[in-house]
């Protein structure tokens, strides 16, 4: 019988959610979905100085916005409850009592001046900064008295001080790390909470994590984790280590060069399913040359084999390219209902659907994200403005013909339908004797500030026929 597979996304709640984030927590939950696994959400919150109120809240409504729906964890508890780090500092410490009893643990007591000195003198040696393990050689009876003070301490983990380990990455393979380069971990700090490295071991036991996927920034914490699960003699999880997310310039991805959190990309009129494909695609590969691939076939055609070894560049020009094609997809009704809050945003007032389907319908093949709609959909809602150029048009003999015609003429048109409107264009024309570009560039310059737009009819619907009139007669010369 096959083991089930159990895995996790583990975030602190320290602010929005990264975009380096979301693809842990994507590729955790693909490889759930492909596996008939289970995809659990456990929150690490030890560190009590970087917590920010609001933060849990906010990761589950992005986690919901991006459709990432997990088996257990917070408002859905499950046999592993519970879910919040700092609920279970009581199960931390009975195992780390284990450990101190082992001799694999030990109180250290060196304060931080101490520790600042320490590291400074091995900079100027030129040696590995790294904790030298001073507190190690203190004898029990010196333990037991300081303790006995009541002197503040934190517990450290023992680690071996030669050789090396080695483990292997499903992604990296084989991986070598030489002890002396391994910091004696602390693992409960002074205020008595564990550190991520005792929590993160102590909690994928129990809740039987089977895989732990997780970024490359990890990588070098995973001897000290073998070592715990060496300690307490416990079957360590398979492991695979993301690439890292890089800028264009091949640094780092950071908030340093610009907008990083989903809620900011949500903010910006991208598509959560387009965020999530392109998310999807930093790292791994598909088997095909597809690009486009919807959640559930995402779920279908994942694959930890063909998670890639280098760094992710994150293109936001091809994530506007992806989410104007994801746009591109939507039905009128669909994109009707995502752009209205922009256009509400705006101060754009539409109650006609009608209206609405006709900007929409304009837009649709114009924008790469949804909050460039205002700013394409200006010229039906503000007040148009012209240039020198636009002036000369305006002012030309035929142009003030036409525009004269419409003034008196204008009002009669029954109604705003697309037969109506191109019947009095074609008056017009008998009328005046203006066709072709003479006739159709002025019109649309004065009802849209472009000579270049919608068809008369969808503007003159989207505008209504008082807005249109009153348009023409600002540029009737007297």
């Amino acid at each position: 019988m096959n083991e089930e597979i159990r895995v996790r996304f583990a975030p602190s709640p320290t602010g929005y959610l990264h975009v380096g984030s979301l693809r842990t927590a994507l590729y955790n939950y693909l490889y759930a979905r492909k596996t008939g696994g289970v995809f659990i959400l456990r929150i690490e919150d030890t560190d009590q100085t970087r917590y920010v109120d609001g933060a849990v809240e906010n990761l589950l409504r992005t986690l919901a916005a991006v459709g990432l729906d997990y088996d257990e964890g917070p408002q859905k508890n499950g046999d592993s409850q519970p879910y919040f780090q700092s609920e279970r500092t009581e199960i931390y410490r009975e195992y780390v009592d284990l450990l101190l009893e082992k001799g694999a643990a030990y109180p250290c007591f060196c304060t931080t001046d101490i520790l600042e000195t320490m590291r400074e003198q091995q900079k100027q040696n030129g040696e590995h900064p790294r904790y030298d393990g001073r507190c190690r050689n203190l004898t029990p009876t010196e333990v037991q008295t300081r303790l006995a003070s009541g002197e503040q301490h934190v517990i450290r983990l023992k680690v071996p001080s030669e050789g090396e380990i080695f483990f292997y990455d499903l992604v990296r393979e084989k991986v070598t790390f030489p002890w002396d380069m391994v910091d004696d971990q602390i693992l409960i700090k002074s205020d008595g909470f564990p550190t991520y490295h005792l929590a993160n071991v102590i909690d994928d036991h129990l809740m039987s994590i089977t895989h732990v996927i997780r970024g490359e920034e990890w990588l070098s914490s995973v001897p000290k984790h073998l070592l715990l699960y060496q300690y307490f003699d416990w079957k360590p999880p398979k492991m695979a280590h993301l690439p890292l997310l890089l800028n264009p310039d091949k640094s780092k991805l950071s908030k340093r060069q610009g907008d990083v959190a989903v809620e900011d990309f949500l903010l910006k009129g991208f598509l959560p399913e387009a965020l999530v494909n392109f998310v999807a695609l930093l790292g791994w590969h598909s088997s095909s040359d597809r690009e486009i691939y919807s959640l559930p076939e995402l779920e279908k055609e994942f694959s930890l084999k063909r998670i890639t070894k280098a760094g992710a560049v994150f293109d936001q020009e091809k994530l506007k390219w992806m989410n104007a094609q994801y746009i591109r997809q939507l039905t009128i009704t669909e994109l009707s209902e995502r752009a209205f809050p922009y256009l509400q945003q705006a101060g754009y007032q539409i109650s006609d659907k009608a209206v609405l389907a006709d900007i929409i319908a304009f837009v649709q093949d114009r924008i790469s994200t949804l909050a460039e709609i205002p700013e394409v959909t200006a010229p039906f809602f503000k007040t148009l403005e012209f240039g020198d150029d636009d002036h000369q048009m305006i002012s030309a003999e035929t142009s003030q013909k036409v525009y004269r015609f419409w003034k008196e003429n204008l009002v009669s048109v029954s109604d705003l339908s697309e037969n109506a409107i191109n019947e009095f264009l074609a008056t017009t024309t008998e009328a005046t004797g203006v066709r072709g570009k003479q006739l159709y560039f002025p019109l649309r310059l004065a009802l849209f500030g472009n000579t270049r737009g919608p068809e008369l009819p969808v503007i003159m619907r989207i505008l209504g026929k008082e807005k249109t009139l009153e348009r023409i007669c600002l540029l009737v010369e007297k």
